[in-house]
């Protein structure tokens, strides 16, 4: 005895548009195909399944009992494939799964209190976050966005997202403040200690100031030098000096009252902020929401 194929879902699919419209003519035309197609294709099923499932006379067609039996199974196999496949869908649709973020040391900091209300959205994603002032291999070390704070090298391996610009402001805390004289002009800013940034190259950071109609930098002699953004925002709060601040870090601290805005007419633009996410693929759900999700925090408002 011959081994019997199991059913087509396209012979099954055929089955029931006909028996839904009661026409081989309706069905085709719902389903897209012709009438010879429709036909032969239930002519397949009853073969396999070696029944009749329909009655054809010039004027009807019309299940038989096994028909009926077999659309009631019919039916309800389709219906689950259906719902599979929404399910599927919404799946690939959904952000789902983990994350990875490289982001500046004190910049990152800002950002931290932000992503309770992305979990709070997207429950289903997972963050690893990496806090640091080194300039990681975003491809090498694999991580899905990387931001990056000033000019970008030439990386053909990456897509970039611009996220904003930033102001670099002179910050101190309200202690420091009360214990030294008032600033007015940026030449009395020697008189002051200062806390200094050490970049990634080794190289003190200058501060670049607004003074009167000329943008300068100056380099203050240093009571405290730090390689860590976020350990200068700290010695800047515990009064040990002046420090350059990007406004967007300094600005919560500010509203906290544990920074003063110090000669506000001397700031400057400052660099702008990009977000790395390595070519090569289409860009997942779960990288899409944290990218805008991260636009929207620092867009200004």
């Amino acid at each position: 005895m011959a081994e019997r194929a199991d059913a087509a879902i396209p012979e099954i699919t055929a089955f029931a548009a006909v028996a839904q419209t009661g026409s081989f003519t309706k069905a085709a035309e719902n389903l897209g195909t012709s009438k010879s197609n429709v036909g032969k294709a239930v002519q397949r099923l009853e073969a396999r399944l070696g029944t009749r499932l329909f009655q054809r006379t010039t004027r009807a067609v019309r299940l038989t009992e096994d028909g009926e039996t077999y659309l009631q199974a019919a039916q309800v196999a389709l219906d689950s494939l259906r719902d599979a496949e929404q399910a599927l869908a919404a799946r690939r649709d959904e952000p789902l799964g983990r994350v990875r973020i490289d982001l500046p040391a004190g910049f990152g900091r800002l950002l931290l209190p932000s992503f309770r209300d992305l979990r709070q959205r997207y429950p289903k994603i997972t963050l690893e976050i990496a806090l640091t002032d080194r300039m990681s291999d975003a491809v090498g070390e694999g991580w899905d966005i990387v931001v990056r704070i000033g000019i970008l090298p030439a990386d053909s391996e990456m897509t970039v997202r611009k996220l904003c610009d930033l102001r670099l402001g002179l910050y101190a805390a309200p202690d420091y403040l009360i214990q030294r004289a008032p600033i007015d002009a940026v030449s009395e800013l020697s008189a002051h200690d200062a806390v200094i940034f050490r970049g990634p190259t080794g190289r003190l950071r200058p501060w670049t100031v607004q003074d009167g109609d000329i943008v300068r930098e100056i380099s203050p002699s240093p009571v405290m030098v730090l390689a860590d953004g976020q350990a200068l925002v700290e010695a800047t709060i515990n009064g040990l000096g002046i420090s350059q601040i990007l406004d967007r870090v300094a600005r919560p601290h500010v509203r906290a009252g544990r920074l003063v805005h110090v000669l506000p007419s001397a700031d400057v633009d400052g660099p702008p902020v990009h977000a790395l996410i390595p070519l090569g693929r289409r860009m997942p759900s779960k990288t899409r929401a944290v990218l805008d999700h991260l636009a929207d925090q620092l867009r200004d408002k």
